[in-house]
């Protein structure tokens, strides 16, 4: 099954009647084919079984995805990224910084978090490097992805970067900065409690990021 087979099989699997409250879902942002999760994963399962053997980033396939306009096929490229995942480089953060910018909304952008922190940790110097400026990027999903690429390191998570990206974003009324902000201190407080008690008592955050990043306290 090549690239376009799996777009046709897509296509030729949509409901309409579906699209219209998985678009409402995502506040009518993005057309829907109307296919679910467990349906598109049996959809690319055998496609996706193929792809994990590619030596190299199908960057075409992932671009073409995002072209499209229903919002399966930009689910389709992540999880192609997902897949492949190994392959990504420090290289490729300037064009996976530039998907993150497209079509952006926190579905795609949340997903394409892990990679990113994936990538960094495999390429330490890519933290340092690339993610440290998104952290002042004026796009609030680069922003986001900043604060929340480090999601999933649980005691590897680096609390000085951690503790600059959400500082240098916590003066903002902007929502969804503040609920990753109190994502990322949630997630970290079932690590280590008393860093995130005494970063919240220690720093002005907003009350959603208060609320968020107290919930296992």
């Amino acid at each position: 099954m090549d690239n376009n087979d799996i777009i046709d099989l897509f296509y030729k699997n949509r409901n309409e009647e579906l699209s219209i409250p998985m678009a409402k879902y995502m506040k009518n942002k993005f057309p829907f084919l109307g296919i679910k999760t467990p349906e598109r994963k049996e959809l690319y399962k055998e496609f996706m079984k193929e792809r994990k053997k590619d030596t190299e980033v199908d960057w075409n396939f992932i671009h073409k995805c995002f072209d499209l306009p229903e919002r399966e096929f930009q689910y389709l490229a992540i999880s192609y990224m997902n897949a492949v995942k190994k392959l990504f480089t420090i290289d490729d953060m300037k064009r996976i910084k530039n998907l993150i910018t497209l079509k952006s909304w926190w579905d795609t952008v949340d997903s394409i978090s892990p990679i990113v922190g994936s990538i960094c940790l495999e390429y330490t110097d890519s933290k340092e490097k690339v993610v440290d400026k998104w952290i002042f990027n004026e796009n609030i999903w680069v922003k986001r992805v900043s604060i929340l690429f480090q999601l999933n390191y649980k005691e590897k998570t680096d609390t000085e970067f951690l503790a600059k990206a959400i500082i240098n974003n916590s003066s903002t009324s902007e929502f969804f900065i503040n609920k990753a902000i109190g994502w990322a201190l949630r997630e970290y407080s079932k690590t280590n409690k008393q860093w995130v008690k005494e970063f919240i008592n220690n720093n002005e955050l907003s009350k959603l990021s208060v609320k968020e990043g107290s919930k296992y306290l």
